[in-house]
């Protein structure tokens, strides 16, 4: 299913000396790998349909709107593939129509399969959905780049705010999945950097319904765990964390998946002018912006500025500037954004938040960096595994 989105814009040389004007758009394709969500115990909250995609939408309107400034046109093309349609001849047949820019919602096999492409060796790809510290790591690949905080981001926002609150010692329930795993290695990678105690840790172990015994199950299920500060749940899949807070043995605030929460993004997120760009997604979405829609609204915008300042739409020269020291884009979280030239993450602070508000955004004051205080959150340069990434310095 494809829908195309084309800019109609005028040229204004006097608000930008030597802009040039092209006279195709630049194209930008939106990629969704379709998948069946897994079942879990309780369904109360599906995910929206267009999550992710009405944040291109935006960012598609929000550069459309400084292109008929700059003589820019830009065509946001929309893929879905289907759970049962196979995902790379999909990708194969948009990049031999001429797709470069690609802004991507698929799992990690699909992205690595899509950036090991021969014909996408050329191409920019942004990942938009999955936290995978591995993609970031010794799965990364240079065509590569991630709008969507890792795994170690969040879980270090976590830890400096537990640090802050001096909740230094705390306990982990983890769930069976491996993205819950996954979260949870993160988690104690982020215990031991910032010298927390991790007091004790347990698995989740019921498949039953818990709206109706979770007052009765959880109690029992938490009190062997040691006295602890803050209880980090790893439940990434949304299934059994709802259930945890006000049901413990121990009366102690929960944090991770549920409760405290360290997030891409979320409706809750209203400051630094996150409450006006909150306002232009409703009126596209009607409803808040969450994470993924934030990830595709930063690499469309990414891309909007990248062309504004260089004047130059190659892939390999956008790919170039994003990596340099120039860049630097307003993203609504206090701190401009900017990419990692050692595996192509974006920095970028993570808020704190819970169902209603945000309670702090990190990186919190007092935790330094000799470069950047966004380089405390996530993987830094000494120690990435990524070695197929190159440095653009």
């Amino acid at each position: 299913m494809l829908r195309d989105f084309a800019a109609t814009a005028t040229i204004a040389a006097t608000l930008l000396a030597g802009a040039a004007a092209w006279a195709e758009p630049i194209r930008i394709d939106v990629i969704e790998r379709q998948v069946v969500p897994p079942p879990i115990l309780s369904n109360l909250i599906a995910p929206p349909e267009d999550l992710g995609l009405a944040g291109a939408e935006l960012g598609l309107a929000d550069i459309q709107a400084t292109g008929r400034f700059t003589g820019t046109n830009y065509q946001l093309t929309e893929t879905r593939v289907a759970p049962e349609a196979a995902f790379l001849p999909a990708v194969q047949a948009l990049l031999a129509e001429g797709a470069r820019l690609l802004v991507v919602k698929a799992p990690a096999a699909d992205l690595l399969e899509l950036a090991d492409l021969p014909e996408a060796a050329g191409a920019v790809i942004f990942n938009i959905a999955v936290p995978d510290d591995a993609l970031r790591g010794t799965e990364c690949r240079p065509n590569l780049l991630h709008t969507t905080p890792s795994l170690a981001m969040r879980a270090d926002a976590l830890a400096q705010f537990a640090l802050k609150k001096r909740w230094t010692r705390l306990a982990l329930l983890e769930g069976p999945n491996p993205e819950d795993a996954a979260f949870a290695a993160a988690l104690r990678g982020a215990v031991a950097k910032f010298g927390l105690t991790l007091a004790g840790e347990t698995g989740w172990a019921f498949d039953a319904d818990m709206r109706r015994v979770a007052s009765e199950e959880v109690p029992a299920f938490t009190q062997g765990l040691p006295d602890h500060d803050l209880l980090v749940v790893a439940d990434e899949r949304g299934d059994f964390g709802r259930y945890i807070a006000y049901n413990t043995w121990l009366p102690r605030p929960v944090a991770g998946s549920e409760g405290i929460m360290p997030l891409g993004f979320s409706a809750a997120v209203e400051n630094w002018g996150a409450a006006q760009l909150q306002g232009r997604f409703r009126e596209i979405a009607g409803r808040g912006m969450e994470a993924p829609d934030f990830a595709a609204w930063a690499a469309l915008a990414a891309i909007g500025e990248t062309v504004t300042r260089t004047g130059d739409p190659a892939p390999a020269a956008l790919r170039a500037y994003l990596l340099s020291d120039e860049f630097r884009l307003s993203g609504f979280l206090g701190t401009p954004l900017s990419f990692r030239d050692w595996d192509g993450q974006m920095r970028q602070p993570v808020p704190l938040v819970t169902e209603r508000a945000v309670v702090m955004t990190a990186p919190l004051e007092g935790f330094l960096h000799e470069f950047s205080e966004l380089d405390t959150l996530g993987q830094d340069r000494p120690g990435t595994a990524c070695t197929r990434f190159g440095d653009a310095r």
